[in-house]
């Protein structure tokens, strides 16, 4: 799975998807607030919107919460939405010693607690769908599903602890090439040059060690034991760049499905932003129909 997962941290060179809508303004209507995860670090996050389920965004490596910028108040007409960043991204501390995902999850598990939400549906981007289902195992009865976007293509697969160590310290040599070279792999050559331009900026902030570190931890990654464990609903919204396994995941998931936006790449919230919102609000309703049928 995190040969997919990880694009957007470990590189791999891909074929990506066409020109797309420019992203929209960073959320207005939204309380900015803070939580402490479990270790002490400040986890930053914003907050707007009433109703059930809660939709919890979780961002990818490399990323902050301004990736879900389109979709975080056109869902807040229906539900409470809750987006983060993750320790060591966007504004969110980085006094942390080990970048496991497990203590991304307890970032997680803070917001919702400081929140005091009780019915969440998780929705995580690339790293943000593993910590999405770590998540869901720390919260049993509090998660009833995970939204997994452009990740969870095959829970069984797994990438070489040789790759993972290699990227990091390509990105520990050389952090803003690394980044450039990184994003112009997850694009077509005819993407929309601003939302590139954008991108690469946004990943340029981050952290080099951060990264690094999270990339050599993932070496003992099973994402079978993970899909497994979070005990919740499994859907993937996904880009077609990695082909999605859907009966291999289903024999490990019964209750999983994938939808495929064609053309699209590692960020479909970003690239065509209407029609994910459309097929993400598809997805939130047919998790609440499964629960209301337990």
């Amino acid at each position: 799975m995190l040969n997919c997962i990880l694009l957007v941290v470990a590189g791999v060179p891909i074929a990506c998807f066409q020109t797309s809508d420019t992203p929209g303004p960073m959320e207005t209507n939204l309380a900015s607030r803070t939580a402490s995860s479990s270790d002490g670090v400040s986890i930053a996050y914003v907050a707007g919107g009433k109703g059930q389920p809660a939709l919890l965004f979780i961002h990818g490596g490399l990323a902050d919460r301004s990736f879900w910028r389109n979709q975080l108040e056109h869902m807040a007409g229906r539900h409470r939405v809750v987006a983060l960043d993750l320790a060591g991204h966007g504004a969110s501390g980085k006094n942390r010693e080990q970048w496991t995902l497990e203590n991304f999850g307890r970032d997680v598990e803070a917001v919702m607690g400081r929140e005091r939400l009780r019915r969440v549906i998780l929705v995580g981007n690339s790293l943000g769908g593993a910590v999405a289902l770590e998540a869901a195992r720390l919260l049993p009865l509090r998660v009833q599903g995970v939204i997994a976007v452009d990740t969870c293509h095959d829970f069984s697969a797994r990438l070489d602890a040789a790759l993972l160590r290699q990227r990091a310290e390509s990105f520990r040599k050389d952090f803003p090439s690394a980044c450039d070279a990184m994003a112009e792999q997850l694009f077509h050559p005819n993407a929309d040059p601003q939302l590139v331009k954008d991108v690469k900026s946004r990943m340029r902030k981050g952290s080099a060690e951060v990264i690094a570190s999270v990339l050599e931890g993932l070496a003992t990654y099973d994402g079978v034991q993970a899909a497994r464990a979070a005990h919740v609903p499994v859907f993937c919204l996904n880009g077609d760049l990695c082909p999605t396994r859907t009966e291999k995941n289903r024999k490990i998931v019964p209750e999983f499905k994938a939808v495929i936006m064609h053309h699209a790449g590692h960020y479909p919230m970003l690239e065509r932003p209407k029609e994910f919102n459309d097929k993400l609000a598809a997805m939130v309703h047919e998790i609440e129909l499964i629960e209301k049928g337990k």
